[in-house]
């Protein structure tokens, strides 16, 4: 769970250290946040398309072209970190431009953080690479420990570069995106280190950078204990070329990178019309997220998990077993979320005091309205995203951008009627993920129990 939710565990730190700078680097921070994990999402969302090839050759007994997989995958990261990272650097102030015209401290304070933040985008991507990797064949427990490291070096680093501890100088907000942007390259560097230590990954191949045409694949073993292995459809090609293993990741990759795109996008618009209404609505918005951020970290996990059990399970050909495997982790999602979320948003100020606490908690008690919505959005959102995941895991990736351009086309309008037109408050504008995740379980089961997804092959 922590593992999947390594940029979640970076801005929630940055969040809780900002808001004890001030009110303005905290409703900033709220802006720009949601747009690096966008960037973050983009990369993400690309390599999930390789840990569901993974899985899945996992899945058919064939070890030997994981590596392979992952290098295209790796190469693609680094080559799209590059692009993201331009447009960080020139084309961010035009962007934030956009949203933030009437808010110039904040715009200003976006600017500062986005400077610093815009390197770790290398390490960023080369790191999910990496969790995609353990992620799809089945060894998690790394990526827990990788996001540990990840975890203490950030916020360890914020402390330092923010109020100017440690011998550090005192940056502010734009400290904060440099010991974000460090403690990537850190946790990168160890994760790395960790493969070529691993032996357990030689049969994977990793690093093999070029397969001989002349070497035959090893013989392929039944997919399932008892059957024979098809040999024509098990059996990989090793003449293959990286590029066509890399477009065979785009095909599956790019509706959940649009997914991913679209949806940290729309979070972007929220918070961009919700500075209409204030810098203080935009801090309120910002704990309320924050707080979703931290409740979150469970439905990430089992989203990532649910992609692995699926393709796996379709590699073994059990397509039979994939819904039950998808009820049955959304209950367990849910039932982990709640446990977590109930007691939090009864009870804000005594269990956010730790993290937030100040001698005026004002800003908790006008969230707690935004806290009762955000228990029935999680309590949606536990089924909505493991049976999203789910329709990944099957390789449905394009049924699922269609989705998710129709879901998310009703949270946009409900967000700008409810503050544009009716002027909702701000509980009434939060309400739009409600929704959302309504829409997004509805389809997601209507495709899910058809024999659509029994056709798509990769």
């Amino acid at each position: 769970m922590l593992g999947s939710a390594a940029q979640n565990v970076i801005a929630l730190s940055d969040a809780v250290l900002l808001y004890h700078l001030g009110e303005v680097e905290f409703a900033a921070i709220g802006f720009v946040g949601v747009f690096y994990i966008t960037v973050a999402a983009i990369g993400y969302g690309f390599s999930r398309g390789g840990q569901i090839m993974i899985a899945r050759r996992m899945g058919e007994r064939r070890p030997f072209a994981v590596g392979y997989t992952f290098h295209a995958m790796l190469l693609f990261e680094l080559a799209l970190a590059t692009l993201m990272w331009c447009f960080m650097r020139f084309a961010s102030g035009w962007f934030f431009q956009l949203f933030l015209a009437d808010a110039p401290e904040i715009y200003q304070k976006s600017l500062d953080y986005i400077h610093y933040r815009s390197y770790g985008v290398f390490f960023s991507y080369a790191g999910v690479a990496l969790i995609s990797l353990y992620s799809g064949i089945a060894r998690p427990t790394i990526i827990l420990l990788d996001t540990i490291i990840l975890a203490l070096v950030n916020l360890t680093l914020n402390y330092g570069l923010i109020f100017g501890k440690f011998g550090l100088p005192a940056m502010g907000i734009g400290g904060s995106g440099l010991a974000s942007s460090i403690a990537e390259g850190i946790a990168f560097v160890f994760f790395a280190l960790y493969i070529v230590w691993d032996k357990k990954n030689r049969p994977l191949h990793l690093f093999r950078l070029h397969r001989d045409p002349e070497i035959e694949a090893p013989q392929a073993q039944a997919a399932v204990p008892g059957q024979e292995a098809d040999e024509a459809e098990l059996v990989f090609h090793p003449n293959e070329s990286i590029w066509q293993v890399m477009r065979h990741q785009l095909r599956i990759s790019l509706p959940v990178v649009a997914q991913a795109a679209v949806s940290q996008g729309s979070w972007v618009f929220f918070f961009g019309m919700v500075a209409h209404l204030g810098q203080h609505a935009l801090a309120v918005s910002n704990l309320a997220r924050t707080v979703y951020l931290l409740l979150s970290i469970p439905l990430w996990g089992f989203s990532a998990g649910v992609n692995t059990l699926v393709s796996n399970l379709i590699g073994q050909k059990r397509q039979q077993e994939v819904m039950q495997a998808a009820w049955k982790t959304g209950k367990l999602c849910w039932i982990v979320t709640f446990l977590f979320a109930a007691p939090i948003l009864f009870f804000p100020e005594f269990f956010l005091y730790p993290l937030l606490g100040k001698s005026d908690m004002s800003l908790i008690a006008q969230t707690r309205p935004v806290f009762y919505i955000l228990l029935i959005i999680l309590s949606m959102s536990a089924f909505g995203s493991v049976l999203n995941n789910t329709l990944a895991g099957t390789g449905a990736t394009w049924y699922g951008f269609q989705l998710q351009l129709f879901t998310i086309s009703i949270y946009i309008g409900y967000i700008y009627l409810a503050t544009s037109v009716f002027h909702f408050s701000l509980p009434g504008i939060w309400a739009a993920e409600v929704w959302y995740w309504l829409a997004t379980i509805a389809l997601a089961v209507w495709y899910l129990r058809s024999d659509r997804w029994h056709k798509v092959h990769f």
